[in-house]
């Protein structure tokens, strides 16, 4: 297997974009990575893209093709990959395969998704897809409410309080204030998410991540001719993937999920690090409670601490572990196609030393983690500075 490298980074703003399309969306996120990239487009040999549901909240299906024609990249091939809000990870992970076997050289990997076309409700419907439709949907259970179970056992198991979780929302808000891409830059209180309209007790509005418009794509090439398009390439040293039950109720516990668990360990393995060796990560916080979760599963503090640790900043930009310095999916948005990607170009500006304000000092190694559903699908990458 060969070593991969970042070579290319793009992203649009997320937000509600009224004024521009799907379409309009990937072809921005594209030609800002391969500008970045210094390449051709000629010089392309294949892409994928993560999409969860456009076919539900656009009408449009076919999107590889798609892309591949708007893009100017016919005929290269592109591939579209579904893995709910895991969708952008997955499509990483199949990128990172496609080059590190051999089968092509030089790699588009994107990822989007066009929210705001449907009212709230049916897009709260289409996420609802993510988990299991007979046993959890069917029944009128949406994800706000598959989380406030984990939040509600969480905090019965561990003595959390909703004050530890709205710290979360606080700190995302704070470092999604210093990102231009990201859909909130405004700064909140605790006072703010405490009072704010309950969703699914005891998860608030400002418990939740936002329904968003964006994209964001990167450019994959073997790491032994990366240096030849950018000056820092960005290794990506492991690549983990692992699955788990489609519904909550069939797992072993609500506290914890299995597949970061073990995606985590894989990732941890194939690169040669542990979890104090992690510079700075973006973790899947889709609501408050799964950052928590998170940063416990994936090592960086012990079961049931997450909740203190938030609360003391031991995650702020100057933490023991900044985690989402981008704002993560509670302030930068959540376009669910597009977040996994999302993930990689923010910790390749990090470990670029690119990050403006938001700049995590001497970072060398970052760490992304990407969830499908309420935690049938994660993804973990780890990025290195070379």
């Amino acid at each position: 297997m060969r070593r991969v490298a970042i070579i290319g980074a793009g992203m649009t703003k997320f937000g509600e974009h009224w004024e521009k399309g799907f379409r309009d969306l990937v072809i921005e996120a594209g030609v800002k990575a391969i500008e970045n990239a210094g390449l051709q487009g000629n010089e392309i040999s294949a892409g994928y893209v993560g999409s969860m549901a456009s076919g539900s909240l656009i009408g449009q299906e076919h999107v590889g093709a798609l892309i591949a024609d708007q893009m100017g990249l016919n005929p290269v091939p592109i591939t579209r990959v579904e893995a709910a809000c895991a969708s952008g990870g997955v499509a990483l992970r199949q990128g990172y395969l496609a080059v590190a076997s051999g089968m092509h050289d030089i790699v588009v990997v994107g990822g989007v998704e066009k929210m705001n076309d449907l009212d709230t409700n049916s897009v709260s419907q289409v996420l609802g897809g993510a988990g299991d439709q007979e046993w959890e949907l069917f029944l009128g259970a949406t994800f706000p409410g598959i989380y406030a179970l984990m939040t509600r056992r969480y905090m019965h198991e561990f003595g959390a309080t909703e004050e530890m979780m709205a710290s979360v929302a606080v700190k995302n808000h704070e470092n999604g204030s210093m990102n231009p891409y990201a859909q909130f830059q405004n700064k909140i209180t605790l006072e703010m998410v405490m009072n704010s309209k309950m969703v699914a007790d005891p998860l608030k509005v400002f418990d939740c991540s936002p329904i968003t418009d964006g994209a964001a794509a990167v450019i994959l090439a073997p790491l032994d001719i990366a240096k030849k398009y950018s000056e820092q390439p960005i290794e990506i040293s492991a690549c983990a993937q692992a699955s788990d039950t489609l519904a909550l109720h069939s797992r072993e516990k609500l506290t914890e999920l299995k597949a970061t668990k073990i995606a985590a360990q894989k990732a941890y393995e194939m690169a040669g690090v542990t979890p104090s060796d992690i510079d700075v990560a973006e973790v899947h916080d889709c609501f408050t409670i799964a950052e928590l979760i998170a940063i416990e599963d994936l090592g960086f503090f012990k079961k049931g601490e997450g909740g203190k640790a938030s609360l003391e900043g031991k995650t702020s930009l100057r933490g023991e572990i900044p985690i989402n310095t981008s704002g993560g999916l509670k302030a930068a948005g959540h376009p669910v196609g597009a977040t996994g990607i999302k993930q990689a170009v923010e910790l390749t500006w990090q470990l670029r030393g690119e990050a403006g304000a938001r700049q995590v000092k001497g970072a060398e190694i970052g760490l992304a983690h990407n969830v499908g559903g309420s935690g049938a699908t994660a993804v973990v990458h780890i990025f290195k500075k070379v």
